[in-house]
């Protein structure tokens, strides 16, 4: 294709019209500012909190805000004190806390166990007085364990060390909850397995559990750490002790008890344990409405099943149990309920609930925010 020169005037008009141009055009847009407190502003007004209240202030401000930052959650003052909440009210501001009685504790727990497995507490005495890798044997640890994080490691090594040990125990080490967040070794082995943990693990999750930062990590994970459809803190403390989305489906169990007339636990559990093969109360109830919601069985039961993830408020069966209900009821019902669970523990050795758990926490909460702020506003 034959090519022309272009005038020398014609070309110097559309240089002047392209700088023309590229100065009308918009500037690029400028980054999303950061949202909450910036790293050094956080570490400060979290130690400055902690003073008088735990050894290393600056140390516990450091892995908090790690926390939040490795999370990808932002350090808002809702967010720091959210965690700082649920470390006082668990631990004290203890990494691996002492729990008072915690030898008998341990001898019950054994027994029981070996009694399940048919196994003679007379071979399991005398199984535990072999010495242990610490040179203690494992019947003097038990009697003079004070930690949580103490009593997994002897349950670890009698569990590797002594054939009997796997036996009655069957790889299944019975502390299930630790660390300065009281959080479930299950959890946080499953988390490290879906996310990168982000230090270097000494020894095993489970031992991670039980030292400040990856019980701080671990923690914060299992309470911030997931998209929960609440207008209020207090629902997402109660989460933190019944279950991920626990307040929400004991708001849908309150509306399916209205709607079918039947009484039901307000738990949050909407379905059995995997395995289970009885029918759950919820889903019986969601049954008997099944026709009036012009839903087939395995439709209700496709519905319930999604109660442990995101987005059950999405699926049709709680839309129209809510959408019944309102309508039967004449007014709008609420979308999370604390649960009613009494808690048992053999470390409790009186009568709570988690919705005493998650008010407790939601008044540490508030006293958090309004000593933060307070700093805040004084820099």
């Amino acid at each position: 294709m034959p090519t022309f020169p272009v005038p020398r005037h014609l070309l110097a008009a559309f240089v002047a019209l392209a700088a023309l141009l590229g100065g009308c055009a918009s500037p690029a847009p400028e980054p999303p500012r950061p949202e909450g407190l910036g790293p050094t502003e956080a570490r400060r007004v979290v130690t400055a909190e902690l003073q008088g209240k735990a050894s290393d202030p600056a140390g516990w401000a450091t892995d908090i805000h790690a926390a939040l930052t490795t999370l990808e959650l932002p350090a808002t003052v809702q967010n720091l004190c959210a965690v700082m909440a649920v470390i006082e009210q668990e631990s004290g501001w203890r990494a691996d806390p002492a729990v008072p009685g915690l030898p008998a504790i341990a001898w019950k727990e054994i027994e029981r166990r070996a009694d399940e497995a048919g196994v003679p507490m007379l071979a399991v005495r005398a199984a535990l007085a072999v010495d242990s890798p610490d040179g203690r044997s494992y019947a003097k640890r038990l009697d003079t364990v004070k930690t949580e994080g103490q009593l997994s490691e002897i349950f670890e090594d009698f569990i590797g060390m002594v054939p009997l040990g796997k036996r009655f125990l069957a790889d299944r080490n019975p502390v299930r909850t630790g660390g300065p967040m009281q959080v479930s070794v299950a959890f946080a082995q499953a988390h490290a397995q879906a996310h990168r943990y982000p230090y270097e693990v000494a020894g095993s999750i489970r031992h991670e559990v039980f030292t400040r930062r990856g019980g701080v990590y671990f923690g914060t994970a299992h309470l911030l750490g997931y998209e929960a459809p609440y207008d209020a803190p207090v629902y997402r403390f109660a989460d933190f002790n019944a279950g991920r989305y626990a307040s929400r489906n004991a708001a849908f169990q309150n509306a399916l008890s209205l709607a079918s007339g039947l009484p039901l636990a307000l738990d949050g559990d909407l379905v059995p344990p995997a395995g289970s093969a009885r029918l759950g109360e919820t889903e019986r109830a969601a049954l008997t409405l099944a026709n009036r919601l012009k839903m087939s069985e395995a439709d209700v039961r496709r519905d319930l099943q999604a109660g442990d993830q995101p987005g059950f408020e999405q699926t049709t069966l709680y839309k129209r149990v809510f959408a019944h209900v309102e309508a039967l009821e004449a007014r709008p019902l609420p979308r999370a309920v604390l649960p009613r669970i009494d808690l048992k523990s053999p470390k409790i050795t009186r009568k709570l609930t988690t919705e005493w758990f998650a008010t407790r926490v939601n008044e540490r909460h508030v006293r958090c925010i309004d000593g933060l702020t307070a700093r805040l506003a004084s820099r």
